[in-house]
C-alpha cells in the first residue's frame, strides 16, 4: 500500500527492500536532481552559512482566508492555479484539515493556506536538524564524511527512548557511522537516538545544538517556530507550515540533502537495512523529503514535488501539518498528495 510504512523492515521484506532499492533508487535520484537543478535555475538560492541564507529565500507569505477570490488571474503565466506570483492561490488547492503551505520554482512568494498556527512538528523537525549538520559538516558528492563512534551512553540513551516508544535505529556501542550513514538513519527511518547523536556531535550538546536550530530558524524569516528539541518529540517543538516551507527550501539545495531523502532505503552497520517512511518517493513526482506523526502533531509531511504545470517542469516544495487518521503517516502524504495534484492542475 502507498502510503503505509514501516522504519523497522521484517526479514522477508529486508531482501526485497534491498532490490527494489536498487531499481528505484536510479529513477528517483535522476528526477531529484531535476528538482535541484530547476529550483536552482529559478532562483540564485546558495547556502552561505546558517546565519546568511542564499538570496533566493521566499521574501513574503500570502495567507488564504475562507471567502477570498483568490486574486487576479494570470492568463497564461503558467503560475500554479492560474494566479500570478503574490496572488493568493484558490482554497480548492488546501487540505480540508490541518494546515498548509507551499511554494514553486519562479516564484517568491509562499502561499499559505488558513489555519497557520504554531503547532507540533514531530520528525519534520529532524529537516532542521540535518541541515545545520550538513551547514557545519558538508558533503560533496561521493563524499561519506568524518566517522562517528557511538558509545555505551548512546546505547543507553536508545533503550530510554525504546521505553517511550520513539522511533530509532539500533547501535551498538563503539559502532562507527560516517557523517552520511547518520543522515540516512536521521532522514529515512526517522531515527529520534540519531538525532541526538549528531546533535551532540555537531554542537557538544543537546542544548547548544537547539540554540542553533532556534538562531537559524529567526535567519530564515521562521517567526512562529520554536525548537526544544532536535528530534521533534516533544511537543514544546512548535511551527507552522508556511514557516517550515522556508526550511525545506534551503535544505533542498543542498544536493547531500537532496540525495539522501531521495533514497528508498539504506544500510547501516548494526540496524541493517531501513526503509525511507515516505512510501511516495518515486510516485507522482515526489522527490523526498521527511515524514512526522504524533498524537500531538497527527500527519506531518514536508515535501517536493516536480511537475509539468502550463507546459514546464516545476517543482512544489511543501508542507502539511495535523492531518487527521489513524494511520497518521499515512494521513499526511494523501493529504501532500491531494493538494500537489490540485496544484498542478489549478
Amino acid at each position: 500500500m502507498r502510503y503505509g510504512e514501516s522504519a523497522r523492515p521484517s526479514a522477508r521484506r529486508k531482501g526485497v527492500a534491498v532490490i527494489a532499492a536498487i531499481i528505484a533508487a536510479v529513477t528517483v535520484a535522476a528526477v531529484g536532481l531535476i528538482a535541484v537543478v530547476l529550483h536552482q535555475s529559478s532562483s540564485s538560492t546558495t547556502v552561505s552559512g546558517v546565519g546568511s541564507p542564499g538570496p533566493g529565500l521566499p521574501s513574503s507569505v500570502v495567507t488564504y482566508q475562507p471567502g477570498q477570490s483568490g486574486g487576479a488571474d494570470g492568463e497564461g503565466d503558467g503560475n500554479v492555479g492560474g494566479k500570478a506570483d503574490g496572488a493568493a492561490v484558490s482554497g480548492t488547492v488546501w487540505p480540508a484539515a490541518g494546515q498548509a503551505a507551499f511554494v514553486r520554482s519562479g516564484q517568491s512568494v509562499i502561499q499559505a493556506g488558513p489555519h497557520q498556527h504554531p503547532a507540533p512538528i514531530a520528525s519534520v523537525t529532524k529537516v532542521m536538524t540535518a541541515y545545520l549538520v550538513l551547514s557545519d559538516h558538508p558533503l560533496q558528492p561521493g563524499q561519506d564524511g568524518p566517522t562517528i563512534t557511538l558509545t555505551a551512553a548512546d546505547v543507553a540513551d536508545t533503550a530510554a527512548r525504546r521505553a517511550k516508544q520513539e522511533s530509532l535505529v539500533a547501535i551498538a556501542a563503539g559502532e562507527q557511522l560516517t557523517e552520511r550513514q547518520a543522515l540516512e538513519a536521521l532522514l529515512l527511518p526517522s531515527a529520534n537516538n540519531i538525532a541526538a547523536v549528531l546533535a551532540r556531535w555537531d554542537a557538544g550538546s543537546s542544548g547548544k545544538f537547539v540554540q542553533r536550530m532556534n538562531a537559524a530558524a529567526r535567519s530564515l524569516g521562521m517567526s512562529d517556530t520554536r525548537y526544544t528539541d532536535p528530534s521533534g518529540f516533544e511537543q514544546t517543538t512548535v511551527s507552522t507550515a508556511a514557516d517550515q516551507v522556508r526550511i525545506v527550501d534551503q535544505a533542498m539545495s543542498l544536493p547531500a540533502f537532496a540525495g539522501i531523502v531521495a533514497m528508498p532505503s539504506a544500510t547501516l552497520p548494526v540496524a541493517g537495512p531501513v526503509l525511507n517512511t515516505d512510501t511516495l518517493l518515486g510516485h507522482d513526482g515526489f522527490v523526498g523529503v521527511k515524514t512526522g506523526s504524533d498524537n500531538a502533531a497527527g500527519g506531518c509531511f514536508a515535501f517536493r514535488a516536480v511537475r509539468m504545470i502550463g507546459g514546464r517542469q516545476t517543482t512544489i516544495t511543501g508542507v502539511v501539518l495535523g492531518q487527521p487518521g489513524e494511520d497518521q503517516i499515512g494521513a499526511g502524504l494523501r493529504a501532500a498528495d491531494g493538494m500537489v495534484d490540485r496544484i498542478a492542475s489549478g
